[in-house]
Order: structure tokens, then C-alpha cells, then sequence
């Protein structure tokens, strides 16, 4: 097989980042030098650093080639990109590591600041972007208008405000729209993110590929053993949108469990404060990810509120990899997610979450079925080969149809099917 020079490019990447997608990000690029690859990654140290987040260390070597941008201005590095939709002081270090690197893929992701959509012009590579959020429609990456309510109409001056950041009038000026035309692959991480993606003015095609994990061996990961009751498990960031604070309420009234709550956040003492007066509501922090899983089989089930418009949702498959079943707002791309699988029960209100944890616990039977049908799903939709196949299948129909036939033909090979031994 021959190896393809893959050039990523994203403005969080571990360990500069936050949440999920910066994780998703890695798990790609990882999973693309497991199959003998050359992969660099070039994001944004300062938009990190800015937010509040510590120097890192560096991290063990994975085979990935990592290069963290960081200007002298930080602040004014980040405010220019963000105010003019292009890269600024770093434009003259991307195109000397694109032209020296030639790549046969730039691949962009969350490109909101290290280079905002004018870093899609960058080189003549084939170029996949993958809409990880919702910043390609949505100045405030999440489609959560106000800070406080899902957006179904356009109000983004007045949002951007309420969130204290500056307009973005490039955005009126159509830049998206033509820098995606220098794309020739635009994925979407759910039917739902695709189909919202367009019903916000995205006038391009998005191809759906979900993200994906790599398997384990579930026999071999022990259930977490030392708390005494049953248990509902949370894992996630701390914020607002996650809804974790429409949960307490439901806890209040059912005796029977606990909930454990893995994660960290912004939004944390608020959590402790409403959670204070019921002590089956405890605060866990954050784990390494051999206790994450062992504290995944050993809960009921994945209970995910999330009020605002996820892409995708990987803490799903997170848990229906280790065959536990999940308890999922019906909002968002949660309900394709769950249904597909058949791996858990959607909600809306307080008394469909009761009656859904009450199932959990109550019906063993039925809770069986679903934590099988769980795992069945991922084995068949999630595992990292078989993404990695469909990867493969799309980018080579999108490589021929864009006339890169040397690279359409190392696909169709299954340049991305076969992890290096």
C-alpha cells in the first residue's frame, strides 16, 4: 500500500482542547497513521490558552506529527482570523508547511481559527472539510440562540452580541459559500447536522460519516465495582447546553438510583449548587478512560440531556460499545442515533425520563435486549474498520468525480481499510 501525505488542519487539538470533537479529531488522525500514513496536524495553541486552558505538556508519540501555531499576540492573532474569515499572522507558515509537506489530502475540520474559511484556498491538494460543529451556519459554533434556546431563525447580530463576541461581517458577504467551493468533500457527522446545515442557507452537498471508535474487548473491562447502589451515569462537559440541570428534578423524585456525574466544566458550581440537597447526586470529576469504561458497564444506563443541537454525540457510542444502553433527549441527531442502534429510550419530558430510568432498572429482560442490540449496532456502525472502509468508499467516488485519479485509485485499493501491522 502506498502511504498518502495527509496535512490536517483544526483549531483545538489534544492536549489544547476542550471537548469531544478536538477528541474525534485525534481519533482520525491516529487511526490514519495506524494504516502507515504520514499525518500532520496543524491547530491553533493560542485559542486554547486564550480561553483560560494551561500549557501543555507534549504528549507520548502516536505517530501523528503535531505542530501548534503561537503567535507573539495570541488575542490579536485569534481577533484578526476571527474578524476577517482568513488566516493572518501564521498565513506565511501554513503555506511554507503545505508546500513543503505536498500533500495529497488537506483536510480541515473546526478551521474557525486557525484559519477561518479562507483557509480552504491553501494548496491544490484534495480537500475534505468536516463539519464537527455547527460554525459553518453559526457564528456561536452551536445553534443555540440567546444563550438560552435552540435557534430555528436567524438572529445572529443579536446573539453574537449577547454572547460578547464581535460581528462577523464576512459571514454577509457570501466568504463560506465560496471558499467551500474549493472543497471537493463536505462530511456532516449526522443525517440531522446535514439537514440542518441546509436548512441555514449551506447551499453544498454534505456526505454523512459518523465518527467512530476503536473496538474493545468488553470481557476484559471490569464493571466498576466500588459504589454500593445502582447507578445512572453522566459523562460529559459541564455547560448548560449539556441539560444536565433538567435532570435533578427527575433524581429528586426517583429513590431507587443514583446519578454519577464524570466530567468538568464552566458550569460545574452552578450544577453543585441546584444538586446540593440530594445526596444521590454525586460529582465524580474527571476520569482516565480505563475508569470511564469500567464505570460505563456498570451503570443502568447513559443518560444524555443535551438541550442544544449536537452534531453527533459520541458519548452514545461510547457507551454502546461497552453494550450499555442510553436514555437520550429526543432532540437533535440523538433520535437516529438510538433508534438506529435499538440501544436505548428517547425522552422529552420529566415523566418519560422517569418512566425510562424506571424500565432501566425494572425490566431486566428488556434492558438486556437493548444493551445486545447496543453493542450489535456499533460492532456494525461505529467500529473504527468499518468507518474507515466507508471513509474510503466516499473520498475515492469524491477523488474521481474531482479528477484526482492517483489518489482515487490508492483509495479504491483500501488505502484507509487496513490498520498497519
Amino acid at each position: 500500500m502506498t502511504s498518502l501525505r495527509i496535512l490536517m488542519f483544526t483549531t483545538f487539538y489534544p492536549p489544547y482542547s476542550f471537548g469531544g470533537d478536538a477528541i474525534g479529531v485525534q481519533r482520525m488522525a491516529r487511526a490514519l497513521a495506524a494504516r502507515g500514513h504520514q499525518v500532520t496536524v496543524v491547530h491553533d495553541e493560542d485559542s486554547y490558552l486564550i480561553l483560560g486552558g494551561k500549557v501543555q505538556p507534549k504528549g507520548a508519540p502516536d505517530g501523528v506529527e503535531v505542530i501548534g501555531l503561537r503567535a507573539k499576540s495570541g488575542f490579536l492573532s485569534n481577533l484578526l482570523t476571527q474578524q476577517t474569515g482568513r488566516p493572518t499572522l501564521h498565513a506565511a507558515r501554513i503555506r511554507a508547511i503545505i508546500d513543503e509537506m505536498r500533500p495529497d489530502i488537506i483536510w480541515y475540520n473546526n478551521t474557525s481559527l486557525v484559519g477561518g474559511p479562507g483557509l480552504l484556498t491553501y494548496g491544490d491538494a484534495f480537500k475534505i472539510y468536516e463539519a464537527h460543529e455547527h460554525w459553518l451556519v453559526c457564528p456561536t459554533h452551536v445553534l443555540w440562540r440567546h444563550g438560552r434556546e435552540v435557534c430555528e431563525t436567524r438572529e445572529c447580530l443579536k446573539c453574537v452580541v449577547n454572547y460578547r463576541r464581535p460581528p462577523q461581517l464576512w459571514r454577509y458577504t457570501g466568504l463560506i459559500d465560496r471558499m467551500l467551493d474549493s472543497a471537493d468533500l463536505i462530511i456532516a457527522k449526522s443525517a440531522f447536522s446535514r439537514d440542518k446545515h441546509k436548512a441555514f442557507g449551506l447551499r453544498q452537498d454534505m456526505q454523512v460519516l459518523p465518527y467512530f471508535l476503536p473496538d474493545l474487548d468488553i470481557a476484559a473491562v471490569a464493571s466498576y465495582a466500588d459504589h454500593p447502589r445502582p447507578y445512572f451515569l453522566f459523562v460529559g462537559r459541564l455547560e448548560k447546553i449539556k441539560g444536565l440541570q433538567d435532570v435533578f428534578p427527575a433524581m429528586d423524585k426517583y429513590p431507587d438510583a443514583d446519578l454519577l456525574i464524570l466530567g468538568d466544566g464552566d458550569y460545574a458550581d452552578t450544577l453543585k449548587q441546584q444538586a446540593a440537597g440530594n445526596p444521590r447526586i454525586q460529582f465524580l470529576g474527571r476520569k482516565t478512560p480505563e475508569e470511564l469504561n469500567a464505570y460505563y458497564r456498570g451503570a443502568l444506563a447513559l443518560i444524555v440531556p443535551s438541550v442544544c443541537y449536537e452534531t453527533f454525540g459520541i458519548i452514545l457510542i461510547e457507551s454502546f460499545r461497552l453494550g450499555t444502553p442510553v436514555i437520550a433527549r429526543r432532540l437533535g441527531p440523538f433520535p437516529e442515533i438510538v433508534e438506529a442502534a435499538g440501544g436505548g429510550l428517547l425522552f422529552q419530558t420529566e415523566d418519560e425520563l422517569l418512566n425510562a430510568m424506571q424500565q432501566m432498572q425494572n425490566d431486566a429482560e428488556g434492558r438486556a435486549r437493548m444493551a445486545c442490540a447496543a453493542r450489535a449496532a456499533f460492532e456494525d456502525h461505529w467500529r473504527e474498520d468499518r468507518v474507515l472502509a466507508a471513509y474510503g468508499a466516499v473520498l475515492a467516488q469524491a477523488a474521481r468525480a474531482r479528477g484526482h485519479m492517483d489518489l482515487a485509485a490508492k483509495l479504491e485499493a483500501g488505502a484507509l481499510e487496513a490498520a498497519k501491522v
